[in-house]
């Protein structure tokens, strides 16, 4: 069974220092990194990631935001906040990386699943075209993104697990209520997440 590593939003902005920072984050850039780095790419068949690329997405964006459905500015197209962590940016540029898949530029799109190619072509259908049937999951938030991408990969019919190690969450109550709401779903949970809340 082909498998695939989905790397989730790992940008600057959802990182320490960023306008929506989650605690260990740049922690998870690095380990995601060496992760990618490893023999054989972990013996993944194709590693893509995901990243928000936000132009104008509504109500996603809010002064007063609720940190569920509204946020503070984040991953502004051509802003410094929107490009990789500077630990996760050299995977993409040496290639490492297979594909880029870019979300939420009129909306929130919460799930890698929504994203697509520069070329257009979407997330899922990439991966089928490549013959994956089966996905793992790392990145930020793991009550956020993570969830809503690992969520979307289960309906999409792929083989699912979120490697906890390799994400970090944004507090402990959500992350315990998302990786519930994963397990529930039938995703594979191996490991503990990084709560820095």
């Amino acid at each position: 069974m082909a498998r695939a590593l989905i790397v989730v939003d790992v940008q600057k902005d959802f990182c320490e220092g960023g306008s929506v920072p989650v605690g260990g984050g740049a922690d998870r850039a690095r380990a995601i990194a060496e992760l990618v780095r490893g023999p054989e790419r972990g013996g993944w068949a194709r590693v893509v990631a995901t990243r928000d690329h936000h132009i104008d997405p509504g109500g996603h964006f809010s002064e007063r935001p609720d940190f569920r459905d509204s946020f503070p500015v984040h991953c502004v197209v051509g802003t410094e906040g929107g490009e990789f962590h500077p630990a996760f940016a050299p995977t993409v540029e040496a290639g490492l990386v297979d594909e880029v898949f870019f979300k939420g530029a009129h909306s929130a799109s919460k799930s890698g699943f929504e994203g697509f190619t520069a070329a257009g072509t979407r997330l899922a259908d990439w991966l089928r075209d490549q013959g994956v049937e089966a996905v793992d999951v790392v990145g930020i938030a793991t009550d956020h993104c993570v969830k809503a991408t690992a969520l979307d990969a289960v309906k999409a019919g792929f083989d699912t697990r979120v490697l906890l190690d390799y994400t970090a969450g944004v507090a402990t109550d959500t992350t315990e209520a998302a990786l519930a709401e994963l397990s529930g779903a039938g995703v594979d949970l191996t490991g503990a997440p990084v709560v820095l809340s």
